[in-house]
């Protein structure tokens, strides 16, 4: 008796166990019948492209999204945040895996965090900067790439330096090197990979930002709004999260609380 009233009321809250699903909420979450997942290769933390299959937390979270709504997976790729955020009222992806904004979040529905990442700068060696407060002066240039999640942080924040921005993550470090701009935004992970593999450059200590990052539906979409929440709180809970993490080797990437 009580087992069978557990699943109804899970049945009734239109959210589920690990594989069930109610066909209205595989309606809200894939209207194609197919699920459309934004994937933006521009952010090396959370996807990884690779010649068999997208490798890293947000496909894998697109992978078992999938397979408990019974639909099959379309990965649509992309190169800069920006451009997935630009695309969520054109009917092009079901969900994405973006940075949780103010600004965005007029448009997009988010869950809670899966992970959260650090935006940081790099600067040259010989730079006066030592600091993340140092930045924010009159005649720095900061390399951003357009619409991402500290592109908008910094134009809400920054106040006498200047924000020149490229169209995506690796044309804000070809922007940054080629201009010999003063500093370049960005995740904090890449950054630093990029100064160890290119000597003359270095990251400043600490961060300037805490990048959320959450998985995203357009607006107007209740029941795979519930439903998600729960998911992805379900996914941080079970360990799937973390696992995936350590299995693409980004280990800084902290699951979110």
């Amino acid at each position: 008796m009580k087992r069978a009233w557990l699943i109804a009321a899970l049945f009734l809250g239109g959210c589920v166990t690990a594989d069930v699903v109610t066909p209205d909420v595989v309606r809200d979450i894939a209207p194609s019948g197919r699920l459309r997942a934004a994937m933006n290769y521009g952010n090396p933390v959370l996807a990884q492209r690779d010649v068999a299959a997208p490798r890293g937390v947000s496909p894998d979270i697109a992978r078992e999204l999938a397979r408990r709504l019974g639909v099959p997976l379309d990965f649509i790729p992309y190169d800069a945040a920006g451009k997935v955020s630009a695309d969520a009222t054109r009917g092009t992806w079901d969900i994405a895996f973006l940075a949780r904004d103010p600004e965005r979040a007029k448009e997009i529905q988010f869950t809670p965090p899966y992970v959260v990442i650090e935006g940081a700068y790099l600067v040259r060696d010989n730079s006066p900067l030592k600091a993340n407060e140092e930045v924010d002066r009159p005649g720095v240039r900061i390399s951003v790439s357009r619409a991402s999640a500290y592109d908008l942080y910094l134009s809400r924040v920054i106040k006498a330096a200047t924000l020149v921005r490229a169209p995506s993550p690796p044309a804000s470090v070809e922007l940054f090197v080629n201009e010999r701009l003063e500093a370049l935004a960005g995740v904090k992970q890449p950054l630093i990979a990029y100064a160890a593999s290119h000597p003359g450059y270095r990251v400043l200590p600490g961060r300037f930002m805490v990048i959320e990052q959450a998985l995203a539906i357009p607006h107007d979409r209740p029941l795979a709004a519930r439903y998600l929440n729960d998911f992805i709180d379900e996914l941080k809970a079970s360990g799937f999260v973390a696992a995936s993490r350590e299995k693409s080797g980004q280990r800084d990437a902290a699951v979110a609380p």
